[in-house]
């Protein structure tokens, strides 16, 4: 028997699209111009790689089973299940891709302020690598755990209803088998 809870579902799944799509467009506004010598820098290099994750994640069909719920409730609520999982991976991926897309944006104006227009020399080389570092040490604290607290955090913050958005583990585990 439902159990009443398909029209929360339902405005979940609508609130989770919204910072699906939110995230999707960041990420789509993604603007670098390297030169040819900085083109396969690290944080250029990332910031390439997160668009494409992005676009990716668009391409990803949707696994859970398709079939018209017919008007039963109870197969209203296993579909409406299945599309809040889906999404939630789905913004797990483009919040874990724009958080790492900030932590490059934050490198290339750090490295712009460093060089002020001119090209790279010896008197930039410690200011460059602590950059580097920088951005390195910012990748490694986005660990799946740091993104999902980010997203549970905001959301917990607006008053949403969470009972049942899936766990870490059911994102890890939903992202290892696609």
């Amino acid at each position: 028997m439902s159990d009443g809870l398909n029209d929360a579902r339902a405005i979940r799944i609508a609130e989770i699209m919204t910072d699906f799509r939110n995230l999707q467009y960041y990420l789509s506004q993604l603007r670098a111009t390297p030169t040819a010598e900085e083109y396969y820098l690290e944080g250029y290099s990332l910031l390439r790689q997160c668009s494409a994750e992005a676009q990716a994640i668009l391409e990803t069909p949707f696994a859970a089973n398709s079939g018209a719920p017919g008007g039963d409730p109870e197969r209203e609520k296993q579909q409406l299940r299945a599309i809040v999982t889906d999404a939630a991976v789905r913004r797990f991926q483009c919040q874990r891709a724009y958080l790492r897309a900030h932590a490059g944006l934050r490198w290339m104006n750090s490295r712009n302020s460093i060089l002020r227009g001119q090209k790279p020399n010896a008197s930039h080389l410690s200011a460059l690598q602590a950059a580097d570092s920088t951005l390195r040490m910012e990748l490694l604290a986005i660990s799946d755990a740091h993104v999902e607290n980010t997203l549970r955090t905001q959301d917990a913050s607006q008053g949403k209803w969470l009972a049942e958005d899936p766990s870490l583990a059911q994102i890890q585990q939903c992202l290892m088998s696609r």
